[in-house]
C-alpha cells in the first residue's frame, strides 16, 4: 500500500527533481504540492512567482495545488504554527509523509523534519546528499527546462535574472556559487518537463530589484529566515508572465 504524501513544492528545479523521482517509484501517492504564498502579493514566498503560474505548472503536471497564505512580515513563531496548522490537516486526511527537494544543509533538513515529527509525519528526501553538478545533468537530461525568477545581489548581478537555466548559466556562475543555488543564490520556476502534460507558456517581464533588512538580535526572525541566509542583502526577481500567445499581435 502506498504511503499518502504532501510534495513541499516551491515549483523550482529542485523540487521537479525530487517529484519526477518520486513518481518513479512505488513507495508514494501524492496528495497535493503545497507551497507558501505572500497573502498581500500572491506570490510565492522568496521566489516572487505569481500564483496563477503555480496553478498552471500544477495543472500541467495534473497534481492538485493547495497554497498556505502567510501574511506581510510573518515571524517565525506565526510561520511554525501556520504550517502547523497546515500539517495537522493534512495527517487528519491520512497523510503520512512531507517530501523536500534539499540537498545538503543539514540544519535546514533538521528543522523540516522536527517540525513535521511534531504533527506526527515523516520527512523524506529524493535528492539528499547528491552532488549538485551530477543532479542538474540528471535535471537537463531528463528534459525539464526553466527559468531563474531570483538571484542573490550578494552573489549574482541582475543580468542572471530572467535567464534559461541551462549549461551556459551554471558555466557563467562564480566560482563561490553553488551550482545548485543551493544557499539561496538563485531560484528558478519549472515550465516543461517529462511529467508536464503540456508546457507552461511563460514570457519574460520587468527584472526588479528588491532589499530586505538584516535580522537582528532585537527582532524576531522572519518566517523565511530558515531558507535564506541571514545577512542584510537583496534580490534580483525576474516577473515571470503566463503568456496568452497575444503578446506579439
Amino acid at each position: 500500500m502506498k504511503s499518502l504524501a504532501i510534495f513541499n513544492w516551491s515549483g523550482g528545479k529542485d523540487s521537479a527533481l525530487a517529484l519526477y523521482r518520486v513518481q518513479q517509484q512505488p513507495q508514494f501517492q501524492l496528495h497535493a504540492l503545497f507551497t507558501t504564498v505572500s497573502q498581500i502579493h500572491q506570490r510565492v514566498t522568496m521566489h516572487g512567482v505569481r500564483e496563477e503560474l503555480m496553478q498552471a505548472q500544477a495543472q500541467a503536471l495534473d497534481l492538485p495545488w493547495q497554497p498556505l497564505y502567510l501574511p506581510e512580515n510573518t515571524t517565525m513563531p506565526q510561520y511554525n504554527q501556520a504550517m502547523a496548522q497546515a500539517w495537522t490537516g493534512f495527517k487528519a486526511a491520512g497523510v503520512t509523509h512531507g517530501i523536500f527537494g534539499d540537498l545538503y544543509l543539514e540544519d535546514l533538513r533538521e528543522y523540516r523534519e522536527t517540525q513535521l515529527r511534531s504533527v506526527g509525519i515523516q520527512a523524506h528526501f529524493p535528492l539528499w546528499g547528491e552532488r549538485p553538478v551530477a543532479l542538474l545533468e540528471e535535471f537537463w537530461q531528463a528534459g525539464f527546462k526553466a527559468k531563474v525568477v531570483c538571484v542573490n545581489g550578494k552573489h549574482l548581478d541582475a543580468s542572471f535574472a530572467g535567464r534559461e537555466l541551462d549549461e551556459a548559466f551554471v558555466r557563467d556562475l562564480p566560482a563561490t556559487v553553488d551550482p545548485c543555488g543551493e544557499n539561496g543564490e538563485y531560484h528558478s520556476f519549472v515550465y516543461d518537463g517529462p511529467n508536464f502534460r503540456q508546457p507552461v507558456p511563460v514570457q519574460i517581464g520587468e527584472v526588479v530589484f528588491r532589499s530586505y533588512a538584516p535580522v537582528t538580535q532585537n527582532q524576531q526572525d522572519t518566517c523565511f529566515q530558515a531558507d535564506t541566509p541571514a545577512y542584510d542583502t537583496g534580490f534580483w526577481f525576474c516577473d515571470l508572465l503566463l503568456s496568452t500567445g497575444k503578446e506579439q499581435g
